[in-house]
């Protein structure tokens, strides 16, 4: 049997094996580029598929944040429950803002339950208070439309400069954190 001397004596198949595993976490999470006008550093123009834990790593880094995640991750969950299964993210939450006022998200109606959703989705009374009260943030149906756009491409235009920017994709239906929300 073949042995590894520098690695004491260490059967070569048994060495393979454990030179095969990688704990490397990559994040499909671009980093933040510069839009002339814009006051904040913005996601480069694309759409970018993302992770709960891959959101959070990214952008929940001070205590701010993270009370904007949790409240993102709650609507989420709630989402997921009636049969969502993408949530879009954007706003100054997703951009090098320090302090961002709150978060955007739109979600994907296909597939949604209408006697599973949760209401509050659909208000949009009062500035969106009552979304802004329970989730620290704002959802708006995909297809729902801002001015001449759908909000999932209204998103993708950088509101200062007029310019394309990015956003997140959700896949909240097989996301680890929401799925243990739901419990």
């Amino acid at each position: 049997m073949e042995h590894l001397a520098w690695f004491g004596w260490i059967p070569i198949n048994e060495f393979l094996a454990f030179s095969y595993y990688n704990s490397y976490v990559v994040s499909m999470i671009p980093p933040l580029t510069i839009i002339a006008e814009s006051p904040w550093d913005v996601l480069p123009a694309g759409i970018y598929p993302a992770t709960m834990t891959e959101v959070e790593q990214s952008f929940g880094y001070n205590h701010h944040r993270k009370a904007l995640f949790q409240g993102l991750l709650e609507g989420s969950a709630a989402l997921a429950k009636a049969g969502c299964k993408t949530v879009y993210l954007d706003g100054s939450f997703v951009t090098g803002k320090p302090r961002p006022c709150d978060y955007d998200a739109c979600w994907d109606p296909a597939g949604v339950s209408g006697d599973l959703l949760d209401p509050v989705f659909l208000d949009f009374s009062n500035g969106r208070s009552s979304q802004k009260q329970r989730f620290v943030g704002e959802f708006f149906p995909s297809s729902m439309r801002s001015g001449a756009a759908p909000f999932v491409e209204f998103f993708q235009v950088e509101k200062h400069s007029g310019k394309k920017k990015g956003i997140l994709s959700i896949s909240i239906a097989a996301d680890a954190l929401v799925l243990r929300r739901l419990g």
